[in-house]
């Protein structure tokens, strides 16, 4: 299928030509594990990003990051507030409870899968403080969400305070980091601890990387054994200057926010054309739209890829490789359905 017809997911983006390249550069021989030289740099580089003293450490998929990141912030006996529509809730196969040894999701509403500190303190305020109830020990939330949403930093700020009132941790789960950051237009730090986050898991693998991630942790206190748990877990990949050179590559020259931001504009050029049809309000790369079977069909009959998501619903992913004129066909005829 040609790459301008394909709106089914970013994560079938091809790698982009910079990070294939670095991945190149950094085919020599070096220490193993994540000893070398390019992940050695990882610390330094996101803690300029950020703004403050941070530790960064390579996954080989966001999974792994959201995992290891709330294995580090409850424990198994804990609970983890999140929205029931989240990515930790219903696309890891059980990974975040397999990871935190049995810690229990607990499942907030709110519209375009964002939680609110109203909707949050909704789950708190149902769980009474004994011996017989599982207790909250954290909050996820996932920027942007399933729906496309975009937490903006006073919203996430709220959340922030909200968990700290409660002596919880802060957890973003950041697979389209970039694209709420495109969206956002402020920095990463006023998105992330600034506004109460104390561990991220920053997406680059949709973003134009191969197969690597970073959890970044804003209190290195928090790490703890999250080095061992990776390892333990088969994550800690032999060559790992080669995830870590995938995410430097990324950060150079910002080329992560202008993936995001390509990815974001041909998502608006799609909103444009489907008028009434959004189900949601287009804010990073995906568009949800109404369409009936025959419609859908009609879409794909004309070479178009996409998701069915629910009944007479589609979904639609632009990604950052993807140029104007190859995605004004796909407006185009959903415009004319």
């Amino acid at each position: 299928m040609a790459l301008h017809m394909r709106f089914f997911s970013d994560n079938a983006a091809p790698v982009h030509p910079r990070v294939m390249e670095a991945m190149a550069a950094a085919n020599s021989l070096d220490t193993a594990y994540d000893g070398d030289a390019w992940s050695k740099r990882l610390d330094a580089r996101f803690s300029e990003l950020f703004e403050r003293d941070v530790r960064a450490l390579w996954v080989p998929s966001g999974t792994a990051a959201n995992c290891l990141a709330l294995a580090a912030i409850c424990p198994p006996y804990g609970g983890v507030v999140c929205h029931r529509d989240a990515h930790i809730q219903n696309d890891e196969c059980g990974a975040p409870e397999f990871y935190t040894h049995g810690a229990k999701l607990m499942l907030a509403d709110g519209e375009g899968a964002k939680v609110t500190p109203h909707t949050v303190q909704t789950v708190l305020d149902a769980i009474a403080a004994d011996v017989h109830r599982v207790q909250p020990y954290a909050v996820s939330i996932t920027n942007a969400t399933e729906y496309g949403r975009v937490y903006l930093p006073h919203e996430v700020a709220a959340i922030g305070e909200l968990a700290r009132s409660r002596g919880l941790k802060f957890h973003m789960d950041g697979a389209r980091f970039a694209n709420a950051m495109a969206t956002a237009g402020c920095s990463p730090a006023e998105m992330t601890w600034q506004a109460g986050v104390e561990a991220l898991s920053f997406g680059f693998i949709k973003n134009g990387g191969m197969n690597a991630e970073v959890l970044v942790f804003f209190d290195p206190d928090l790490v703890g054994a999250t080095p061992q748990r990776r390892k333990r877990a088969g994550l800690l990949f032999s060559k790992g200057r080669y995830l870590a050179a995938q995410v430097l590559a990324m950060l150079d020259d910002d080329l992560w926010l202008a993936n995001a931001r390509s990815a974001n504009a041909n998502a608006t050029m799609l909103a444009a054309g489907a008028g009434d049809r959004l189900i949601h309000s287009v804010e990073a790369n995906e568009v949800f739209l109404r369409a009936t079977p025959d419609e859908a069909a009609a879409l794909r009959a004309k070479g178009f890829d996409f998701y069915d998501w629910a009944a007479g619903e589609i979904r639609l992913v632009t990604s950052w490789d993807q140029q104007a004129d190859g995605v004004r066909p796909l407006a185009e005829a959903i415009a004319a359905l």
